[in-house]
């Protein structure tokens, strides 16, 4: 499956498809699936501009309104996140994810999906020390205060998100931390000098980014937000403890040196049959050689030789690769191929579909939603993963049991809907109220979970 990726959007819908055409035509290919790297900025109308940080001079209507109104429609299924610069209210209606216009889907505030059986998985937000524990306590009209802790990353996403198994793909706007010690940095600083005391103090992308990379090892990373191209590879420290990951840099000149081809799939392990004269045919004895009797032998020679121990598995690498916001003469735009596990007709549409893992952690970690600035403790590792267990049978049975291949199409439970009205020359540039998305209500209701996205169903929790 041919996906592209694009870094930063910043409304620019309309360049991003015409520059996918063009790559299409140039390079005799059809790209299946476009992902953007956050910063979309879903502005439905002028009110939403009240709910963006930016400064004024940025605060303006884009190109996605039309999009959204049916005035243009997506070429190719896109699946993005949000990053810094975005109407927060309408991704808050959309949090645990859905279409914020037909063909475009939002993954929401952290999610993972299934495009033809390829895993994708993606943090929206950024990274701040100071509201990474807090609950979602923001509500609209958003302050200016408010409007930017909004799209801070939380460490309930973060948790939930490091209980999934290795997806083949993570989407964040954030870098992950220290990634740049991961590939050519001598060539960033080039690029990017004012770089140099961010990575000197280690302050250079976001800590809770690198946690999931480290633990989810995914094979590929995209993100966007530092508005320029970088990649890099991550070597994960292999099951026999031995770290093959680039020491710690005493300079920012040094760079990783290692870079290695590596096999991510693993192979399946047969059991052996157990060997009994029902299922072996036993070959005749061979006649016993005698010794020869001029050699020498020792007595602990003739004890069992204990067999060396295997080698190693190759190591696991992530594939990293950030890119630019679209602007011309700029590296915004890239298409990779992944192989999917599920074979399709090559005309046929692509398949979006529900993680069956994810929907277990999220009716598993439900409960733990903050709406209030303090968050609650949250369980240990242990016995969140047994929930996550108890959960995923729930899925298989209530949501997967009649479902052909196991696969809950997103479009089967939300379709897009058009809630807050499109751009008009007499509207107000006031705040916009809220606006419950029956989307939402459509997932929670499918996991038979508290709906705490809609204001309206929460006004006790204020």
């Amino acid at each position: 499956m041919k996906i592209a990726i694009e870094g930063c959007c910043h409304g620019e819908l309309d360049a991003i498809y015409a520059e996918l055409a063009r790559l299409e035509q140039q390079n005799k290919y059809k790209v299946d699936l476009l992902l953007i790297c956050g910063d979309f900025q879903a502005i439905r109308n002028h009110r939403d501009l009240a709910c963006m940080a930016v400064p004024d001079k940025y605060k303006k209507l884009g190109g996605f309104a039309k999009y959204y109104t049916g005035e243009a429609k997506a070429p190719i299924l896109t699946v993005i996140i949000g990053g810094n610069h975005e109407a927060s209210n309408y991704f808050w209606e959309l949090y645990h994810g859905g279409w914020v216009a037909p063909n475009i889907y939002f993954l929401g505030h952290a999610g993972c999906v299934q495009v033809n059986g390829v895993r994708i998985a993606g943090a929206s937000g950024i990274f701040k020390p100071g509201d990474f524990q807090c609950g979602h306590y923001e509500r609209p009209p958003y302050n200016h205060g408010s409007m930017r802790s909004i799209y801070h990353i939380r460490q309930y996403n973060v948790l939930r998100l490091s209980l999934l198994s290795s997806p083949a793909v993570f989407l964040s706007h954030d870098w992950p931390q220290g990634i740049e010690h991961h590939g050519d940095l001598r060539d960033l600083l080039r690029r990017k000098p004012y770089f140099r005391d961010d990575i000197n103090k280690g302050a250079l992308g976001s800590p809770p980014m690198m946690g999931l990379l480290r633990t989810l090892h995914p094979v590929w990373w995209f993100a966007a937000h530092l508005h320029c191209r970088f990649e890099a590879k991550v070597v994960h420290q292999p099951a026999s403890g031995v770290s093959t990951a680039p020491p710690a840099a005493s300079s920012v000149e040094k760079t990783n040196p290692d870079e290695i081809n590596i096999d991510d799939e693993d192979e399946d392990v047969q059991t052996p049959l157990p060997l009994s004269s029902a299922n072996v045919d036993v070959a005749p004895a061979l006649p016993d050689v005698p010794r020869n009797p001029d050699e020498i032998t020792l007595e602990d020679e003739e004890d069992d030789v204990e067999a060396p121990p295997l080698p190693p598995p190759p190591p696991v690498a992530t594939n990293f690769l950030a890119l630019d916001k679209c602007l011309p003469r700029r590296k915004f735009l890239e298409v990779v191929d992944i192989d999917t596990p599920i074979s399709l007709p090559a005309d046929a549409a692509p398949v979006l579909a529900y993680d069956p893992e994810w929907l277990a952690i999220t009716r598993a970690f439900n409960g733990y939603m903050s709406l209030e600035r303090r968050q609650s403790v949250y369980p240990d590792e242990a016995p969140a993963r047994e929930a996550v267990t108890k959960e995923l049978a729930w899925v298989k049975e209530n949501l997967l049991k009649d479902k052909e291949g196991d696969v809950l199409k997103v479009e089967d439970v939300q379709q897009f809907s058009q809630v807050a009205p499109g751009p008009a020359n007499d509207e107000p540039r006031t705040p916009p109220p809220y606006y419950p998305n029956p989307q939402t209500a459509a997932f929670c209701t499918m996991l038979q979970i508290e709906n705490k996205v809609d204001f309206q169903d929460n006004a006790s929790a204020r």
